[in-house]
């Protein structure tokens, strides 16, 4: 009777595993497949062998959801069905999960049987996983020979040279396959299996796969070829580079379809290291000519990108000669470009010209080319040239920086258009970073307190806040001498809004100067302020002072900041009733 009970334990997990698999609530499923591998521990390794992974291959119908989250437990079971020695076992569930319909679940199949290939002995790959690899790469859906490109490249270097040379055939039958997607997923693990193939095999066999592949019919094919481009570059001599890669690269970078172009010019400066100093100056460079004038602006844009990568890396030799004579002439072009994306791209790389060419260049070549930027219509073109004002500065100095471009930017501080304004006000604390604290006061302050007076009140409400910004990057003693008097001086101008951007300058600058700048200097200010004739400031005081109430003392709260509340809440004008009441219980420490 005991035996008979244990066995029933035994048989217990799976028991529930199997109800709970076959209920119709998704949830609960999903559920039990997350707890496999408790499950399995409780079977044991050899249960988990002969009972678990024969039940899961079995039941590989489910919703998409649960069979992802299947092939994720199935990756890390080694251990559970009795480590590195057993785990082909694990093979055939994943080899299911490698063919159905949904990518999510195939590539995370094909991601867990990478991970356990690494397990299996030189024998167990001969005899389990390349039979695998050959099944799938043979398989009459389109599915099972997609995830089966992905397989090859981890399986190759230990197996036996009649295993590699089927392995081999079997995937130039992918790059040559009918269907679109096997060609793609073939393209796409081109490079990886280029990396493992010997020398004379990668010339022999992979090199006339990637030359059909970059002449596919389908752009979606050719421009993943490129990818492999790099990595077949890398592998190769310089000649052998000359003779069997660049006449496909040439082709690729003029490809009829923009896509393929497109490629090109994102994967630029990686070619660029592949291939070496000597093919960038006879190919590289003409190539990259015409990206830089495509048609395209997506080509273009993506060519724009990489420019200061591209010159950085050019032999040092011969460097300044080549872009001064074959790359700055076509920036010039882009800067007036009609896209803003392609200006966008320039401007965000533009500046790093600077350190490569030298003061001389910088001043007589690219400096009327930033000015020209930063009175671009497109904001973002101005805030990544003055987002990387830093590049410049250290090459030409602060002098001539501020001789050249700052006068562009104090015009545009008081542009007619308040957009403008407003967009330099926010690059203000990123300038302030980068010239420093004393240059900053000389040149620039008085426009930062002339925008908390301007007519739009959105100029003022960012002003207010750039204030504050611009103190948490000086310190509260370069407010205290600098920015508080003069926000002070505000509270006595004659227009009432002026003194209402007072009390909101107070709002933000209490937090970043302290409660000891605050009390001293601050809120005198602001319970003078609760006398003021017109109402709206009036309740504006009610509501500086709660809102700097937290960071107050008790002996201050209770002596000063009390008295003028309980004032208010009997004013005459409802609103600043209101708002008086609602900062008295607002302050904990008055309520």
């Amino acid at each position: 009777m005991a035996a008979s009970d244990a066995a029933d334990d035994s048989l217990y997990p799976i028991a529930v595993l199997i109800d709970e698999l076959k209920n119709e609530d998704i949830q609960l499923r999903l559920n039990s497949i997350k707890k496999l591998s408790t499950i399995a521990l409780a079977l044991g390794v050899e249960r988990t062998r002969s009972e678990l992974i024969p039940f899961l291959t079995e039941t590989i119908y489910d919703e998409d959801e649960v069979l992802l989250a299947l092939a994720e437990q199935l990756g890390n079971f080694t251990p559970l069905c009795g480590g590195p020695e057993y785990v082909h076992c694990l093979l055939p569930p994943l080899e299911s999960l490698a063919t159905v319909e949904e990518t999510v679940v195939r590539d995370r199949a094909v991601e867990s049987l990478r991970q356990i290939c690494a397990l299996h002995s030189p024998a167990d790959l001969e005899n389990h996983f390349v039979p695998l690899v050959l099944r799938l790469a043979a398989g009459d859906w389109f599915t099972s020979r997609t995830s089966a490109c992905g397989l090859f490249s981890v399986c190759y270097p230990r197996v036996s040279a009649n295993v590699k040379a089927d392995l081999r055939h079997n995937f130039r039958n992918m790059c040559q396959d009918d269907t679109p997607m096997v060609r793609r997923a073939a393209a796409t693990k081109l490079g990886e299996l280029a990396k493992v193939v010997e020398l004379e095999y990668l010339k022999a066999d992979l090199i006339p796969m990637f030359v059909n592949l970059a002449q596919d019919e389908q752009d979606s094919v050719r421009l993943l070829a490129v990818e492999a481009c790099v990595s077949i570059a890398t592998l190769l001599q310089q000649e052998d580079v000359e003779q069997l890669v660049m006449p496909t690269l040439r082709q690729c970078a003029e490809d009829k379809s923009w896509r393929v172009r497109y490629m090109v010019a994102e994967k630029f400066t990686e070619l660029q290291k592949a291939v070496g100093p000597e093919i960038t100056k006879t190919d590289l460079v003409p190539a990259f000519q015409s990206l830089l004038k495509d048609c395209e602006a997506e080509v273009r844009a993506a060519a724009a990108h990489k420019v200061r990568d591209f010159c950085q890396n050019l032999d040092s030799y011969q460097q300044e000669s080549i872009i001064m004579n074959n790359i700055l002439p076509y920036v010039k072009e882009l800067v007036a470009d009609p896209n803003q994306h392609v200006k966008s791209a320039l401007a965000s790389v533009i500046m790093g010209l600077s350190p490569i060419l030298g003061k001389y260049n910088t001043i007589e070549h690219l400096l009327p080319l930033f000015l020209l930027q930063l009175k671009d219509d497109c904001p973002e073109v101005r805030l990544n040239i003055i987002s990387n004002l830093d590049c410049v500065n250290e090459v030409i100095g602060i002098q001539q920086l501020s001789q050249s471009l700052l006068p562009a930017i104090v015009e545009l501080a008081s542009d007619a258009k308040w957009r403008v304004r407003l967009a330099i006000i926010e690059y203000m604390p990123l300038l302030a970073g980068q010239l420093g604290v004393e240059f900053f006061d000389e040149k620039l302050n008085t426009l930062c307190m002339t925008w908390l007076i301007d007519h739009v009140f959105a100029i003022r409400e960012a002003a207010t806040l750039n204030l504050k910004k611009l103190v948490e990057k000086f310190g509260p003693e370069w407010a205290q001498s600098t920015v508080i008097p003069k926000v002070i001086a505000m509270s006595r101008d004659q227009n009432y809004l002026h003194r209402m951007t007072c009390l909101f300058c107070i709002n933000v600058l209490a937090e970043a100067c302290g409660p000891d700048i605050t009390a001293k200097h601050m809120l005198p200010t602001v319970l003078t302020m609760a006398s003021d004739n017109v109402a709206n400031v009036r309740f504006n005081v009610a509501k500086t002072l709660q809102k700097i109430g937290p960071i107050l003392d008790m002996s201050c709260l209770q002596g000063q900041v009390k008295p003028v509340l309980d004032k208010l809440s009997g004013d005459t004008d409802v609103d600043v009733k209101y708002f008086a009441t609602e900062a008295i219980s607002g302050i904990p420490a008055l309520g």
